[in-house]
């Protein structure tokens, strides 16, 4: 019979031989997470650091090499696919100036008649059928033409890519302004919304988007946006300034830069732009330290009316714009 103090003294040696190539591991890991976080930490720093410089980092981007971009003149357009002719709900020609960091939104009314005849005017004259039928580029011109603006680049989101870019930046906080219900067989669309401040997914921030006013009630009346907010379309149009004004906070979050490689990827999957892949590179290490107090949000001027053919049409004030264009430019450019 051996001395048991002698073996359990062999046992315990053994367990401690068995730990040494785990530590090992951990030790080398350890060891490669620390070098990766300096080297980072390092090319962070050469391009100027901050979050400007992670991102320009994580995109491959030398801050030191690079030409500060123009300012940014971007149609941006929101479509429905969930119907036969795809209609464009959102229309927003948006600026951004690097030098500045200021920015500007404004919104175009989908009713807006861009017709060479009121005397003829037809509904295909509305600027929102020009999409379906014509396609981007001719959207482009007349956005350009009613804003008297050179328009660079476009972005068209359709239904299905907000919802998933939506879900890849984490969900967007919001309050929402007012209840919201309203349902649509026709188009497989189902809204029902509590007013309030909530995170929204991408299905729950297309029902946001898409509101103008509710079911009608026995009585055959329907409710709507409040008139000091902006009722039916000049409410929806307030509301899709708002959000997006909160998708940029939400992305433009550290967490969200981390992952900035993922949503450029959701971009190219999911959105039909002109802009390429190395020019979106370019603006993100500006954008990512923009701050959204700086961004200036503003409807087309002019006014709504059925005088022509019995069809509503937003009729756009010519002289108005170019004084409104004029200030927006002055403010984007000090």
């Amino acid at each position: 019979m051996g001395n048991p103090r002698i073996s359990n003294k062999k046992v315990i040696r053994k367990k401690k031989k068995k730990k040494h190539p785990l530590r090992k591991i951990f030790c080398l890991i350890m060891l490669i997470i620390i070098v990766l976080s300096a080297y980072l930490a390092f090319m962070t720093f050469l391009n100027g650091g901050g979050k400007k410089g992670l991102v320009a980092t994580i995109l491959g981007v030398k801050m030191s090499n690079s030409e500060q971009p123009k300012q940014l003149n971007v149609l941006l357009a929101g479509v429905s696919t969930d119907i036969k002719t795809p209609f464009t709900d959102t229309i927003m020609f948006c600026q951004y100036n690097p030098a500045s960091q200021k920015a500007s939104i404004l919104s175009i009314p989908r009713d807006t008649f861009v017709g060479n005849n009121t005397n003829s005017a037809k509904a295909s004259d509305k600027i929102n059928s020009i999409y379906g039928r014509k396609g981007i580029s001719s959207l482009q011109e007349k956005a350009s033409l009613l804003v008297d603006e050179k328009i660079d680049y476009y972005v068209v989101v359709k239904t299905e890519a907000l919802i998933e870019m939506v879900d890849v930046i984490g969900g967007v906080w919001f309050d929402v302004p007012i209840d919201m219900v309203y349902d649509d067989p026709t188009q497989n669309l189902h809204i029902n919304l509590k007013a309030g401040y909530q995170k929204l997914d991408g299905d729950k921030a297309e029902q946001l988007l898409r509101f103008r006013h509710s079911n009608p009630d026995s009585k055959g009346h329907t409710t709507t946006y409040p008139a000091e907010y902006g009722s039916d379309d000049y409410g929806r149009m307030r509301t899709q300034r708002e959000f997006m004004k909160a998708t940029l906070k939400q992305t433009m979050s550290i967490k969200n830069a981390l992952r900035i490689r993922k949503i450029i990827n959701c971009i190219f999957d999911n959105v039909e732009t002109n802009m390429s892949e190395e020019e979106i590179k370019a603006y993100l290490p500006y954008v990512v330290e923009f701050e959204l107090a700086n961004i200036q949000m503003n409807q087309l001027p002019g006014s709504s009316t059925n005088d022509y053919n019995s069809i509503w049409f937003f009729i756009n004030n010519k002289a108005k714009t170019k004084e409104l264009m004029q200030s927006i430019n002055q403010y984007l450019a000090n």
